[in-house]
């Protein structure tokens, strides 16, 4: 039917206008824009997955394990072994079909209309669509000039709105900036009051990227047992090389997993997804086997962009966000010209680039050189 004769569709009307997420997928030689891991599994990896999805493949028939108890179980090992969070059970632990799942469970269980989801801008982009999808206000505070919070003026501004949900990225995407233990402390205990009708805030310390953190910089889950109303969400994108997995995940108080039980569909966990992320986590120490190198890159990358003369925000992740720039679509533009894609995102002047292998990080300087000049 032509569109000149379709009928009007009931599109929600906060939803007129908008366009999907996403980060352009282009078929050029360095993809450097949206922090994959640049290493494929090993071969012995691949083999247990495929073995493990054919097992599973045999009972496709019926639906998988809806709560998924062992996985969770396994998902709390790996965590006490990673950041050394004691006393974690599968209880403990939720999942999805990746962290932005999990985010959008948060605010279909905490947030809705009436209520308000906080975070602290430059942040993750796809927070105000949480906050959006979920019928839930969205506000933004502001960071300091180098990307970090002031725990003081957080704490005020919460107050002061009293959200149902903040959500701080540590490390932050797009800056790599991580949240210091003291200052999740300092919040998380303001949160214990700040939130609707005399409740709690829920206050989410979203650790996507966390094992790319720098030595000595801990995680919030060494904490969590102090905070029921308190979430650390991960991820096995990023350190397992399993973007296209789509399994993130959160550690959390057993009360406030509950509540997540409550909103997720039936069955939301597929029986593929679970026995892929489940061989995964047997191969814990085989797939973060180059997360030390990609920190050892990034680190080379901060340190030469800014002998360049760019001013380069502290990372602790796996991108590094650069610049300014008087024109930096001229710049990406120019970059994907010489089969280079990075990233658009974060302060108006800014780039962020993927830390890849070695041949694609030298491949980027190359390009980045021949654009810029410098």
């Amino acid at each position: 039917m032509p569109d000149s004769l379709a009928p009007e569709l009931p599109l929600r009307p906060d939803l007129v206008g908008e366009q999907p997420y996403g980060a352009p997928q282009l078929d050029v030689p360095h993809l450097l824009n949206v922090n994959e891991n640049p290493y494929a599994p090993p071969a012995e990896v691949i083999e247990d997955i495929a073995t493990s999805v054919a097992a599973a493949a045999a009972g496709l028939n019926r639906y998988p394990d809806r709560d998924f108890r062992d996985l969770r179980a396994e998902l709390a090992a790996y965590l006490e072994r990673e950041s050394g969070a004691s006393g974690l059970t599968a209880d403990h632990l939720w999942a999805a079909n990746g962290s932005n799942e999990v985010m959008l469970h948060l605010l279909q269980a905490f947030g809705g209309p009436g209520r308000a989801v906080m975070s602290f801008g430059p942040t993750y982009s796809m927070y105000p669509e949480y906050a959006r999808d979920s019928h839930t206000h969205w506000v933004e505070g502001s960071r300091r000039p180098d990307y970090s919070l002031d725990p003081d003026a957080t704490i005020a501004h919460i107050a002061q709105v009293r959200p149902a949900v903040v959500l701080l990225a540590s490390p932050n995407n797009p800056t790599g900036t991580a949240l210091p233990l003291a200052d999740v402390r300092a919040i998380a205990d303001a949160c214990a009051t700040t939130g609707p009708d005399g409740a709690a805030t829920i206050l989410v310390v979203d650790e996507a990227y966390a094992e790319f953190r720098r030595k000595g910089t801990p995680s919030a889950l060494s904490v969590l047992a102090d905070y029921p109303h308190m979430a650390v969400a991960r991820t096995m994108s990023k350190a397992f090389a399993l973007a296209g997995a789509r399994v993130g995940y959160l550690a959390a108080a057993p009360r406030l997993v509950d509540c997540l039980r409550i909103v997720r569909l039936p069955y939301h966990l597929s029986a593929v997804t679970q026995a892929v992320a489940r061989a995964a986590l047997r191969h814990t120490d085989a797939l973060q086997a180059q997360v030390t190198q990609l920190r050892a890159e990034r680190d080379a990358c901060v340190t030469w962009l800014r002998d360049q003369g760019f001013t380069v925000a502290d990372t602790d992740a796996n991108f590094v966000l650069f610049g300014p720039f008087e024109d930096r679509h001229a710049v990406w533009q120019g970059l994907l010209d010489r089969g280079v894609l990075i990233r658009e995102t974060g302060p108006k002047q800014y780039l962020r680039v993927s830390i890849g292998t070695v041949d694609q990080m030298a491949a980027f300087r190359g390009a980045l050189k021949e654009v810029t000049g410098r």
